[in-house]
């Protein structure tokens, strides 16, 4: 019986998951977030936000930067959402 050396193809590969980094009443965070969610429409992938203030080791990593988006330990922008490097993420996934 012959192997099966396809490389999966982009649908079937599990969807990316990115994290964002933020804190509650940043307005560039949920700007960030807003947008990700647009990105949804016509990518497929997910995001975890989470709060740097909740742990004091992010807190002092992320410290005034955030939202910093992340894709496992790349970081993919930060402050604002950048449309290039998010797009460049998913032709090179």
């Amino acid at each position: 019986m012959a192997k099966n050396n396809a490389i999966p193809s982009l649908s079937t590969r599990a969807p990316l998951e990115l994290v964002v980094y933020g804190r509650e009443g940043c307005h560039l965070c949920e700007d960030m977030i807003s947008k990700l969610r647009e990105w949804q429409a016509r990518q497929t992938f997910s995001f975890e936000v989470i709060d740097v203030d909740s742990d004091p080791s992010l807190r002092l990593r992320y410290g005034e930067l955030v939202p910093v988006l992340m894709a496992g330990d790349e970081e993919i922008c930060h402050y604002h959402l950048d449309p290039v490097a998010l797009e460049k993420l998913f032709t090179s996934a």
